[in-house]
């Protein structure tokens, strides 16, 4: 069953984004549901700067070519 809702869709997406960064990149940190979307969260905010990490990368790489 796909989900139709644009909203549901992009909680779920980060969801499992969030999970895999938490699995993978971080050092295996404790992944909290709850901590989705929580500033105030530690692992919430290494997860941003992680993406914009990548969003930086991305730009960087994209001016050079």
């Amino acid at each position: 069953m796909a989900i139709t809702n644009t909203t549901v869709a992009k909680i779920f997406d980060d969801l499992d984004a969030y999970r895999d960064f938490c699995r993978f990149e971080n050092g295996g940190c404790v992944f909290d549901e709850k901590a989705l979307y929580n500033k105030k969260d530690p692992n919430w905010q290494a997860y941003e700067k992680y993406q914009n990490y990548l969003k930086a990368r991305s730009r960087i790489k994209n001016r050079k070519n």
